[in-house]
């Protein structure tokens, strides 16, 4: 079975530790793997699954065209001299022309049901990959019934054709932090004793970010000692929110943190008063789930998939910037209820694993192999 790593980026986003972390289960659950992935990754994913067989790749697929390419043309032959049965594409592309059965990963389906939240080029791109993966692939992993339930709408796909395999948490990375740990990510963004509101995510429409500050704004600005809003991400293309910025009034402190490590995230996520995460619809919201399992207090929305993620452990609000003002005041007013979600949270995040994951997964590598050997 081979996993093609070559479009994780650098900065590991949601999709890369969703790549990251099944490599690592996949191995340790006995699975006989080959990883083909960016020369800068080879050791990490050496480290990350000492028992596979980790292939760099021998040309250069860091731009998104020339990974293309080479996924259509050079992956090919080099599934057929590797003699591998299952190929497993975990973002959305895939190689057409493969003699292995092949597997492909959809995260979500709202470059069909709300196309404004992406640029148009990507837009376009990933609807096209969609409809390719869902009609040429044996199987198609989702990590949630919401996205299942799209993509059988706009796409006509059967169900059936659609495994639902929820992503997991990283209990080593993400659990509830020592003081250390929050002291070391006070220090790192000069917070001091300030307390803050915490968000994890890319800057773009999607996230809602630009309400996020607004309701930031509302919700704290009566208050003798206001807490700080931490945005943490990498930037995106969100113009709104630059505009949203400018609209803070000055006693309040936002803070855009940028890409922050792995190691300061459980210190930044559960040394937080609470995480917002006010998002439009996400294909799971891996971000949630990890907020959860370091012990924090989340404000989220029940668009797509939140709500299969948070269940009753985490608060909900609408997605405008009222609607969120309304969710965090009633958070900070209530310390209480803050505790209380919080421990929830914890409990619930331990019901999502990546050793189950990676179990799924080999089902569905499985069902692809046999559907491809029916098909011969």
């Amino acid at each position: 079975m081979l996993i093609d790593a070559t479009a994780v980026p650098a900065d590991r986003g949601g999709v890369g530790r969703y790549v990251d972390s099944l490599v690592g289960a996949l191995d340790a659950d006995g699975a006989r793997i080959t990883v083909l992935c960016q020369p800068r990754d080879a050791e990490s994913y050496a480290a990350l699954a000492p028992h596979a067989r980790v292939i760099p790749s021998a040309e250069r697929v860091l731009t998104r065209t020339a990974r293309l390419s080479w996924e259509q043309t050079t992956l090919p032959r080099l599934i057929g001299r590797l003699g591998v049965d299952v190929v497993h594409s975990p973002h959305y592309t895939m190689p057409l022309a493969s003699r292995a059965a092949s597997v492909v990963t959809l995260h979500d389906a709202t470059f069909f049901t709300d196309p404004a939240l992406h640029s148009s080029v990507k837009a376009r791109f990933f609807r096209a990959w969609t409809g390719a993966a869902l009609r040429k692939a044996e199987r198609c992993v989702v990590p949630s019934s919401a996205t299942a339930s799209e993509l059988a709408a706009v796409c006509g796909v059967d169900h059936s054709r659609l495994d639902v395999i929820q992503h997991g948490v990283d209990e080593a990375r993400f659990a509830p932090p020592s003081q250390r740990q929050v002291r070391e990510l006070r220090h790192e963004l000069a917070l001091g004793s300030t307390p803050y509101i915490a968000f994890l995510g890319a800057l773009e429409p999607r996230k809602n970010v630009p309400a996020l500050i607004r309701g930031f704004a509302k919700a704290v600005a009566g208050r003798p000692n206001p807490p700080a809003l931490v945005l943490a991400g990498q930037p995106g293309w969100d113009t709104r929110v630059a505009k949203a910025l400018d609209a803070v009034p000055h006693r309040l402190r936002v803070i855009r943190a940028g890409y922050l490590p792995y190691e300061l995230l459980a210190g930044f996520l559960g040394g937080a008063e609470l995480v917002a995460y006010p998002s439009l619809g996400e294909g799971f919201g891996l971000p949630v789930l990890e907020a959860m399992a370091c012990g924090a207090c989340v404000l989220t929305t029940r668009r797509l998939a939140l709500p299969e993620v948070g269940g009753d452990a985490v608060a909900y609000c609408g997605v405008g910037a009222g609607d969120v003002a309304a969710g965090l005041t009633a958070l900070l007013d209530d310390p209480g209820k803050r505790d209380e979600l919080a421990a929830a949270a914890v409990s619930r995040a331990k019901e999502f694993s990546w050793a189950a994951s990676a179990e799924q997964h080999r089902v569905t590598y499985d069902l692809a192999a046999r559907a491809r050997a029916r098909a011969r």
